[in-house]
């Protein structure tokens, strides 16, 4: 992750994550929907410490345990605050006062719900240290958003859309939400602010208009209308997804990864591709994967916690599972499973396989249909195929087992025992050949059938 260069002073985060979600109408907690297979929360949390924040509050409501274990589970316990009741924005802010008690520096409010913001979009506010920052965008559709009134470079109001004039109602720069002041001045001002509203609620965008009467300096700083979109429901799920998605290819496209149909092709936040690597079309990303430079992701391949090496190629119909790990000029084909296995330099599995916890050596050649049985019911085993081994096709091998270097097993067979180097192992029955059964078997199942048509 990136961090952003820091001067001046101390700063901290609050990021609200306590409302309900219920305009998702699902039982994930909304700041746990992923963008990019990574919860909208963990963004913002990344963004945070992007900006070296040094201390990371996160608001949090009851009626969402998971979301305070989430934060627990990568803050600690230290990072939670919880807002019980909700009673607006600004009692969201009040309510992270205390995890913050002896911090002195600049505050920075963000939302769980933004995932598209990162740090370079929220690090303008920390430019005035002794200022009250509100980052504002311009609107394609202003609608229903606060607009932001600035007069003589100062942010002198921010009015709701339902109470602007004719005049406001015609601007186009609008609130965030997000917004900086230092902490001191922070909640000296939410202190102030009432609750005297149709709603009965504290709004966090009242402290400018407190903050002006109070002589503290205010200010709007900008950026894009997509980096601070909110997502409220499915459809924004959705929307979010896609402004992230186009970001990721537009990146790829220009470092240099060839991809003739990007658009077909979907990335996790943590993809990671070397230029010069080939990315064919309907291929899916999941998170954790790195694909090296001159390799061959052929289409309709499924990756995830996985490395691709130089000069390898995988796919088409491919899978890589969590702890797949293929060195230089490795070849996965179609209908080929990986997971947990190291496969090295040069070793091919072209056809219609499951690797599973296993290590197969350089150059080993892994028939079509052969399965590492890497399962008992209860624990995982690991399977061992040699430098230059061949595997023969529809082998299976239970694992634990090692094939040597140079060795072969026979098409058909069940390796239950190693095999040395060199050697070759059959582990199938004796055919049998039994002579004229199969028409004499024939001749009696079509008379069966005749008689059961005239009855």
């Amino acid at each position: 992750m990136t961090t952003h260069s820091q001067t001046g002073p101390a700063r901290a985060a609050v990021i609200l994550a306590a409302g309900q979600g219920t305009r998702m109408r699902s039982r994930l907690p909304k700041v746990l929907h992923p963008v990019g297979g990574r919860a909208m929360l963990d963004h913002a949390i990344d963004a945070a410490e992007a900006l070296g924040c040094e201390r990371i509050v996160v608001v949090v409501g009851n009626h969402s345990p998971e979301v305070r274990a989430h934060v627990v589970a990568r803050l600690g316990e230290a990072a939670i605050a919880v807002q019980d009741p909700p009673m607006g924005t600004g009692h969201a802010v009040l309510c992270a006062r205390e995890a913050l008690n002896g911090f002195d520096g600049q505050v920075v409010i963000t939302y769980g719900d933004v995932p598209l913001l990162k740090a370079h979009d929220i690090a303008p506010v920390f430019e005035a240290a002794d200022a009250l920052t509100v980052v504002g965008f311009e609107a394609r559709d202003p609608g229903a958003y606060g607009r932001l009134v600035i007069e003589g470079g100062q942010l002198t109001a921010i009015t709701e859309a339902k109470e602007a004039s004719a005049e406001v109602l015609a601007i186009r720069t609008c609130n965030s939400g997000v917004m900086s002041a230092p902490a001191r001045v922070l909640f000296d001002l939410l202190d102030k602010v009432g609750n005297n509203n149709a709603k009965g609620e504290y709004y966090l965008t009242d402290v400018v208009q407190l903050g002006r009467e109070a002589g503290v300096p205010t200010r709007a700083v900008m950026a894009s209308e997509d980096a601070v979109m909110g997502v409220n429901a499915q459809s924004e799920l959705a929307e979010a997804e896609a402004l992230f998605q186009k970001v990721q290819r537009e990146t790829f496209l220009a470092r240099g990864v060839t991809m003739p149909a990007p658009d077909t092709v979907h990335f996790a936040w943590d993809t990671d591709i070397e230029a010069g690597a080939v990315v064919e079309p309907y291929v899916v990303f999941g998170p954790g994967v790195k694909i090296a430079s001159g390799a061959r992701i052929r289409s309709f391949s499924h990756m995830e916690g996985a490395t691709v090496g130089e000069g390898a190629i995988v796919g088409p119909y491919a899978r890589l599972r969590p702890g797949a790990r293929l060195d230089r000029d490795v070849h996965i084909g179609n209908f080929v499973e990986v997971k947990n296995s190291h496969i090295a330099e040069g070793a091919k599995a072209n056809h219609l396989s499951y690797l599973g916890d296993g290590e197969v050596g350089p150059r080993a050649n892994i028939g079509a249909g052969t399965i590492f049985c890497n399962y008992d019911g209860v624990f995982k085993h690991k399977t061992t195929v040699g430098e230059g081994a061949f595997v023969g096709s529809n082998s299976s091998l239970v694992a634990p087992v090692s094939i040597g270097a140079g060795a072969m097993t026979a098409s058909g067979s069940v390796i239950t025992e190693d095999v040395p180097d060199g050697a070759l192992a059959l582990g199938r029955a004796t055919q049998t050949v039994k002579d004229g059964w199969a028409a004499r078997f024939m001749q009696m199942m079509n008379a069966k059938k005749a008689s059961q048509k005239k009855s």
